[in-house]
């Protein structure tokens, strides 16, 4: 069993931090990945012009936060955090994106999928202090599904989208504070 130290060793090697303008080029190369396209409302290659107007937006936004997940000293991922409403009833919604490429190759996606997951869900809830956590999954991509239930993230109404001149399926989810560590 770790002791006191080496578990903060442990979370230290796992974090969120700020995303900040030195991390703008590695995002938009990781959302540009194949397979983060595969499973995403926008399937198409993001220009650098586009992800430069959408940094500039959620700079600028109090209601949003973009996060870097890093492992072991490595970013490898992107947390944002949007619609958040912190007053009254504190809700918010999610999403993520890994170096799909760099993790396959180093044999890491697993534990680092795991992580991010743990961590943005802390963030919510400990950091943000969230009563809510709202998102989305694409019904075809079943294996984040099955990720998102073994987080008891629970699955609404899906419904159809146009999105990028394809027709998607899209299942909210959501996870609320008193069922986010019930066993």
């Amino acid at each position: 069993m770790p002791g006191p130290d080496e578990k903060r060793q442990e979370s230290e090697k796992h974090v969120l931090r700020e995303a900040t303008t030195d991390d703008v080029h590695l995002m938009l190369s990781w959302r540009n990945q194949e397979t983060n396209r595969q499973v995403s409302k926008t399937s198409h290659e993001i220009t650098a012009d586009e992800h430069a107007r959408w940094w500039s937006a959620v700079r600028a936004d109090p209601s949003r936060r973009v996060l870097v997940y890093v492992r072991d000293d490595l970013p490898c991922g992107v947390v944002t955090f949007f619609d958040l409403r912190l007053d009254g009833p504190r809700t918010g919604a999610w999403g993520f994106y890994l170096d799909a490429d760099g993790l396959a190759e180093r044999g890491e996606t697993l534990p680092a999928w795991l992580g991010v997951m743990r961590e943005a869900v802390e963030y919510a809830f400990d950091g943000l202090h969230l009563d809510r956590l709202d998102g989305e999954v694409l019904a075809h991509n079943t294996v984040v599904r099955q990720m998102n239930r073994r987080f008891r993230f629970v699955e609404g109404s899906p419904r159809q989208e146009m999105s990028d001149g394809r027709e998607i399926t899209v299942i909210p989810i959501s996870l609320d504070r008193a069922d986010r560590r019930r066993r």
